[in-house]
């Protein structure tokens, strides 16, 4: 028996001085703001979940699904359009699903049911699984290494700042009507249209080999320690979801807050998980090894559901929630990382699309198992319970395998 050890990779040169032209890309700079479009599609609405809550008289055992249902859609259908983008067109892919995004984004500003008003959430999911794949296949083809490789490293730097951005701006525009985050979708459409004209790709060639590497990812997956990386990934996603959700309707409860607050408190979390993605994790994973930060990563989530719950103050909060975003931020890119150090070259992209699947999957589960905690136990048990399972999580990277 030996704990399940994870080697860092072998460090690569990095170009600081990254090329003028291709900051200047209009190609590049039009895919970030549609793979952002993904982040945006819990962001803005987890501000004014409490709002909706209210208005739409709606159940808030079942509410919490408004804001996580598109994950389990953009689970499901990222890997068919993947599929349909890399043997039709990637470009015919992404602008359709643009459109679509736009339309079910708005039409849930419509709704005044929680039924239609999940599937509208349902059908966004989807859309933005289209725009997550042919946005990165399309990402990947316009650029060979080493700019492939920092193309990428925008994509994740975009990514975080819209993490930031999107709760901010969802709090703001909901503070009049709740309504109006809603409407924020309708970018789609322009960045549908500024795709169509500004995004020629190259004619795409058959793969080859793929019954084979299809065998070889297939025994992959198998391999219990990617079973294990997927199981904590889920985990991971689904803790950070909870807070998204449940933490707003905390500061309604104990702070009467409003929208304002709500965003200002998540995108603090989001503030903590960029800073140590950027400053601190890859030191902190290099001195310890992954598997040590990713167990210390969901130590400081657990540690900071638990102070949260005792909170009642904002000046309080806001630190708490920070420090969560710490922790959050050293534990997902360290299991990214221990996931790809598993894969070949060939087989990396695939198994980490696997890791998004088990991630999005693992938000889509989130408020199902935590909704019946919050009707039993109160909002305080929900944190109780996601803190519970960080702990179990990261306790899964150090116990004892074969």
């Amino acid at each position: 028996m030996k704990s399940l050890k994870i080697l860092l990779p072998k460090s690569q040169p990095t170009n600081p001085n990254p090329q003028p032209s291709m900051l200047r890309d209009r190609r590049l700079l039009l895919l970030l703001a549609a793979g952002s479009l993904t982040t945006m599609a819990g962001g803005v609405v987890a501000p004014v979940l409490p709002e909706v809550v209210q208005q739409l008289q709606l159940n808030p055992v079942l509410a919490g699904n408004l804001v996580s249902m598109h994950c389990l859609t953009i689970a499901l259908f990222s890997p068919f359009l993947g599929i349909l983008a890399d043997r039709f067109s990637r470009l015919k892919v992404l602008v359709p699903s643009l459109i679509l995004y736009a339309i079910f984004g708005v039409a849930g500003a419509l709704m005044s049911n929680f039924w239609p008003l999940l599937a509208t959430r349902a059908l966004l999911g989807a859309a933005s699984g289209g725009i997550a794949a042919a946005s990165l296949g399309l990402l990947g083809s316009l650029y060979e290494e080493p700019e492939r490789s920092q193309a990428i490293g925008y994509a994740t730097s975009t990514l975080t700042l819209t993490g930031i951005l999107f709760p901010l701006l969802g709090g703001w525009v909901g503070a009049s009507h709740w309504q109006f985050a809603f409407y924020l979708y309708a970018v789609g459409l322009p960045l549908a249209l500024l795709a169509l004209f500004f995004l020629p790709e190259k004619q795409q060639q058959p793969g080859k080999g793929l019954a084979l590497d299809g065998k070889q990812l297939s025994a992959l997956l198998k391999r219990s320690q990617t079973l294990r990386l997927l199981l904590t990934l889920s985990l991971a996603s689904g803790i950070m979801y909870a807070f998204l959700i449940y933490v707003p309707q905390y500061l309604k409860q104990t702070l009467a807050a409003g929208t304002v607050v709500n965003g200002i408190v998540l995108a603090s979390t989001a503030i903590g998980a960029a800073l140590i993605s950027a400053l601190g994790s890859s030191r902190i994973s290099q001195k310890w090894g992954l598997d040590r930060a990713i167990a210390l990563g969901f130590g400081l989530m657990a540690a900071m559901l638990v102070a949260i719950a005792q909170l009642d103050t904002l000046s309080a909060i806001v630190p708490a929630a920070v420090f969560f975003g710490v922790g959050f931020g050293l534990a997902l890119p360290s299991l990214y990382a221990a996931l790809a150090n598993l894969a070949p070259s060939t087989m990396r992209s695939s198994l980490l699309a696997a890791g998004t699947g088990a991630g999005f999957l693992g938000q889509f589960l989130s408020p199902v198992f935590l909704g019946p905690v919050l009707g039993a136990g109160g909002i305080t048990a929900v944190f109780y319970a996601a803190a519970i399972v960080a702990m179990v999580a990261g306790l899964l990277l150090v116990a004892p395998s074969r």
